[in-house]
């Protein structure tokens, strides 16, 4: 897997779903127990600018970044082009969360699970159902398998949801991060 590709992947699908947003829009209630779409760009703009720090700096910090811009789905390709430019610029193999090291490969992974299911939530809360693409879910949902624990269930994701055999990718990625497709 190729970090890289994975992220601007992600990241494409994911601004394909804000382009819906429209600023009546941003009190919707998205798949987002207790969010609604400004909370959830908010959230979305704070996961890039963690990965930006990560691509740029080479360290991540532990505190809650400043409040979420005026219009956040500008605020949100703003921070997209960006971190896409400083993975291209060549980030180091190594950044610091907190004290502890992480390749950034892996964050650039986990930050795709992260902006990819994200993006999906706001194309809900915006009543323009978007299907993750198979190979960009079926290179993620390893990736969320690995990285979602028992006890982030009910803290930081809900509970897995069934899904039919004949699922595909898509909604195994979404229905293990307890989304109902």
């Amino acid at each position: 897997m190729n970090a890289g590709e994975l992220l601007e992947r992600s990241i494409a699908y994911a601004l394909g779903s804000v382009a819906g947003v429209a600023p009546g829009h941003l009190g919707r209630g998205t798949p987002c127990a207790g969010w609604d779409l400004g909370e959830l760009l908010g959230h979305l703009h704070d996961s890039l600018d963690t990965l930006y720090e990560g691509l740029t700096g080479g360290r991540i910090g532990l505190f809650p970044r400043e409040p979420g811009a005026a219009d956040p789905g500008c605020a949100f390709r703003t921070r997209a082009c960006a971190v896409l430019g400083a993975w291209a610029a060549g980030p180091g193999e190594r950044v610091e969360v907190g004290e502890l090291p992480l390749d950034t490969r892996l964050m650039a992974a986990v930050g795709s699970v992260e902006i990819t299911v994200h993006g999906w939530d706001v194309a809900q809360a915006c009543g323009r159902p978007r299907p993750v693409p198979a190979p960009l879910a079926g290179q993620l949902l390893p990736v969320a398998r690995c990285v979602v624990a028992v006890e982030d269930r009910g803290v930081r994701f809900a509970e897995p949801v069934g899904v039919p055999a004949w699922a595909g990718p898509g909604a195994r990625l979404l229905a293990f991060l307890g989304r109902r497709t």
